[in-house]
């Protein structure tokens, strides 16, 4: 593609997977993102839980200076908290939506235009079950975070290798999108270029399945199948690991399909995410440029 990038696209970072010392809501979170915010080659950014309402003052500052586009993951506060949106004990699942409504509140807080989730585990036998009690709590948030202005989104992740999620494989993504969207047309599936390996599908699969509507944000990043390997499963290392599953040829591939599904488009410029962590001995600075220059490589072959 000779036409410029940000012509097509407003090119993200998840914030708090290049920083992962701040996934749990406390840490730099500040002086970590505005290395994000001074760096013009980001048009957005994804921030997620802050703990100490002081720093989150802070940070609300920051973001209304930037001129990005903000969006708030709140997968880490129920991955890290072992919430569930499809448990079957109702106090349970209670407890992860009251989370997500207190992260709905505080992206609303901090000047985020939409909330993303997860859905909770994939429990066998009891899928069906476990799928309507995920439609009632996605509904829920839906409502919710209308009320507060912001857009919802559920990310779909791996059912069998990692977070072994309900959601899961595209076909079920899709189901929950017609189920959802009777009543909240705007809610949409988050697809993520890290998960689609460790998924079993591809690009065209997921794309073809879901359709243009249907998607509501894209993440771009790398995983690892090779049991054993030390980044095994959904830790998002960086593009061209050895051993990973994505680097130049995958990112080409995957941005080639949404093209043709007209995702991609001049003048429609939807964010796409970064989403890469250092592993130890790497340093955020070093994994961040290096997905930079993967996007601009494939960007040269699209």
């Amino acid at each position: 593609m000779k036409e410029a990038l940000a012509s097509y696209m407003q090119v993200g970072i998840v914030h708090f997977m290049a920083y992962p010392e701040c996934m749990k809501g406390e840490g730099p979170i500040y002086d970590t993102l505005t290395k994000i915010v001074e760096d013009e080659f980001f048009a957005a950014v994804e921030i997620t839980w802050i703990k100490d309402p002081a720093e989150r003052a802070r940070v609300k500052t920051l973001l209304a200076t930037s001129h990005l586009t903000v969006g708030y993951g709140a997968q880490p506060c129920l991955l890290s908290q072992k919430l569930n949106l499809n448990h079957f004990d109702e106090a349970e699942r209670k407890k992860a939506v009251d989370q997500v409504k207190a992260c709905i509140d505080e992206a609303a807080e901090v000047g985020a235009e939409a909330v993303a989730v997860l859905s909770g585990a994939d429990p066998g036998a009891r899928r069906e079950e476990a799928f309507a009690l995920l439609v009632d709590s996605v509904t829920e948030l839906c409502g919710y975070a209308k009320t507060k202005g912001l857009r919802f989104v559920l990310e779909s992740f791996d059912s069998k290798y990692d977070k072994k999620c309900l959601i899961g494989p595209a076909k079920d993504a899709l189901a929950l999108c017609k189920a959802v969207r009777k009543t909240y047309p705007d809610f949409g599936i988050m697809v993520d270029l890290s998960h689609l390996p460790i998924q079993d599908e591809t690009p065209m699969l997921v794309f073809g399945t879901l359709q243009k509507e249907n998607i509501a944000h894209i993440h771009i990043g790398n995983s690892v199948k090779q049991a054993g390997h030390p980044a095994y499963g959904d830790q998002h290392p960086r593009f061209g690991l050895p051993g990973g599953e994505n680097d130049v040829p995958q990112l080409v591939e995957f941005l080639k399909v949404l093209f043709e599904i007209e995702y991609l488009g001049k003048g429609r410029r939807p964010v796409v995410a970064f989403e890469v962590k250092p592993l130890p001995g790497e340093t955020s600075g070093s994994v961040i440029a290096s997905a930079k220059r993967t996007l601009l490589e494939a960007w040269a072959l699209v």
